[in-house]
Formats: structure tokens, C-alpha cells, sequence
């Protein structure tokens, strides 16, 4: 099929796709994600289809105000209300349980919980007004490769797989949201974000897990990333750890007979000298800059065929640096660079 791109003035045209079954790519302030009516049963199996998604790994939902949520959600907790108020729209998804049947195992992983989120960006707010249903919306690349942060990330991986892409531009954060599980008697962080443990607990008053990241191979996960291989590039990601291993690590890589990625900041790159056989891309300043930058550096490797290793920088992982860690981790699978 033909893959139409379209930009926010055509939000109506993009949502009548919606409305007949169809699959569009829509931007959000972390990624884009890959929507469909999240009440038509064959147009969710199609997402799974068209990024070979494992069916057991549950999507998000998407909406653009409380009333849906509450529609199939059981009634809101004091906290989740709190939680509603201080971060939505934005980068925070919750994870509630379900009224009966309220929505297709297809949906939900056949769990009794759902993951809904509020996107902060005016385009896809528009997209699910128009189209008159929350559409899910799990990140809109084939399943296992780094997350799209551009239009033309997606079309590299979807072009002729999906009907459309709602193209608002670069997203503003570049790492997928903090995933909250409410659904317990304990909120847990299932997957870190650019909200973090510490403002979540400063809004509701009480203490979340946070190293809930990970399910085993025989466990439906409640929400994405806790099973599966997400994240990596072809080449082979290296973490290095500090700034004072980059002398090391670049000697290292000199010696190599094929071609190196770098990703780190500017100061990183500015202070030491790289071999002829390693391309720079630039993290820029801060551990921000890098989150906005880390699946654009993966993927821009991952088009350079030569390229077979990648050395990137490490961050603290606290704040936002959790995130940024977490799927960094992911991508290297846990590899870091040592002498």
C-alpha cells in the first residue's frame, strides 16, 4: 500500500484512516507511535503485524481526555486523580484495571489491566478528537529496533506496511514515557520516563517501586519493554562508562580493521581524538539533549552498513538519566566497553 505523510492541517483526512480500520503513525512528545482504533479488534491485530510485534506484549492507549479513560477503566484512585492533574498531558502513562471486557485481549495481552496515556502534542490530541476513539499506540518501528523520533524514522521501517504518517515534526523528548503501574497496591515504575520517581512521589505522597523493569520468558508483561529485545541497532553497542574511558576506548577502536560509531556530547568529542576509522554523532551538552538524540545516533548507524560496533556515552542514571540508561542498557544488551 502507498504510506501517505500527512501534516497537522490534514489531521482529518488522517483520522477517516483511522476511522476505516486503517493504521497511521502518529507524533508524540517522546516518539511516534503507531495508531489504531483501540476498539476495532482486526485494526490492533494489524499493528502487530506490521512492526512483527509478539502478541503478548500489551499497547497503550491513547486518549485525549479523563472521560475515555473512565469509560473503560474500573474508578480512579485518589492518586491516579492527583497524578492526572500534575503530568497530563505528558510523557506519564498509567496503568489501570479494567471493567469487564472492556477492552480486546488484543488490546490488553488478555490482562485485566490496560496502560492509557495522554499525549502532550496538539497534532495527535486533534488526531483522536476527529477520529472519535483512543487509538493505541505503541512506537511505530519494527518491533526490537530503536524507536522513531522523526516521520522519516518510520517510514525506513513502515513505508507500504501502514496507511499514513501524521508528521509534526522531531519529538521534543526522545525517549518513550514513564510507564506507572496503578493497578496494585503499590505504585511501580514499569518502564522509567522523562517523569521520574521523585516528582511522582512529591504529587501522590507515598513511595513507588522502581526496579520492576523485567518479567521472566513465561510472564505476560503489563507494560512494553519488560520482556523483549527493544532497542538495538544492527551494529554491536558498546556503553562506556565514565568520561575518563574514552582515551581507552578510542585506542581501542583505532585498532580495529571496520568502521566505529561515537555517540557522546560535545565535550566528550571536543576533548579527544578520534581515529580515522570512527564516525562522530553528537549526544550535544546534557543527559537531555542525549535522551532527545539516542535513537536518531542508533538509527543513523544502523543506515551505515560499514558501521559494526558503536561506542556511546554512559549518564547517571538518576532523573532522567534512569531513562536514558534503561534504554541504552536495552540496546547494548547490557554489553560495556572494557580494557
Amino acid at each position: 500500500m502507498e504510506t501517505k505523510v500527512f501534516k497537522p492541517a490534514e489531521v482529518t483526512a488522517a483520522a477517516k484512516l483511522i476511522q476505516a480500520g486503517q493504521l497511521v503513525a502518529f507524533p508524540t512528545e517522546t516518539v511516534y507511535g503507531l495508531g489504531a482504533d483501540a476498539t476495532n479488534v482486526a485494526a490492533v491485530k494489524q499493528v502487530y503485524q506490521a512492526k512483527g510485534r509478539p502478541s503478548d506484549n500489551p499497547l497503550i492507549v491513547h486518549v485525549a481526555d479523563v472521560p475515555t479513560v473512565e469509560r473503560f477503566a474500573k474508578p480512579l484512585s485518589v492518586a491516579a486523580k492527583k497524578l492526572i492533574k500534575a503530568f497530563w498531558p505528558g510523557p506519564l502513562t498509567m496503568i489501570f484495571n479494567l471493567k469487564p471486557d472492556a477492552l480486546a485481549p488484543a488490546v490488553t495481552g488478555g490482562l485485566t489491566t490496560a496502560a492509557f496515556r495522554n499525549p502532550n502534542n496538539d497534532a495527535t490530541l486533534n488526531l483522536i478528537r476527529a477520529a472519535g476513539t483512543p487509538i493505541v499506540g505503541p512506537s511505530a518501528n519494527t518491533s526490537g529496533k530503536p524507536s522513531p523520533t522523526t516521520a522519516q524514522h518510520v517510514l525506513h521501517d513502515l513505508d507500504g506496511k501502514i496507511a499514513g504518517i501524521l508528521d509534526d515534526g522531531p519529538t521534543k523528548v526522545g525517549v518513550e514515557s514513564t510507564v506507572l503501574d496503578l493497578s496494585g497496591q503499590q505504585p511501580a515504575i514499569l518502564r522509567p520516563g522523562a517523569v521520574t520517581a521523585s516528582e511522582i512521589e512529591a504529587v501522590i505522597g507515598e513511595r513507588v517501586l522502581t526496579e520492576q523493569h523485567h518479567v521472566g520468558a513465561t510472564e505476560v508483561p503489563k507494560a512494553p519493554g519488560m520482556k523483549y529485545k527493544h532497542y538495538a541497532p544492527d551494529a554491536q553497542v558498546y556503553i562506556v562508562d565514565q568520561p575518563t574511558d574514552w582515551p581507552a576506548a578510542l585506542a581501542w577502536a583505532g585498532r580495529q580493521s571496520i568502521q566505529i560509531g561515537v555517540m557522546a556530547t560535545d565535550a566528550i568529542l571536543t576533548a579527544n581524538q578520534l581515529p580515522a576509522n570512527c564516525e562522530r554523532f553528537s549526544l550535544g551538552s546534557n543527559v537531555q539533549s542525549a535522551s532527545r538524540e539516542l535513537f536518531a545516533g542508533l538509527r543513523h548507524f544502523d543506515t551505515e552498513t560499514e558501521i559494526k560496533d558503536i561506542l556511546c556515552q554512559a549518564f547517571d542514571s538518576k532523573g532522567l538519566g534512569a531513562a536514558y540508561m534503561n534504554r541504552l542498557n536495552k540496546s547494548a544488551g547490557q554489553t560495556h566497553f572494557s580494557v
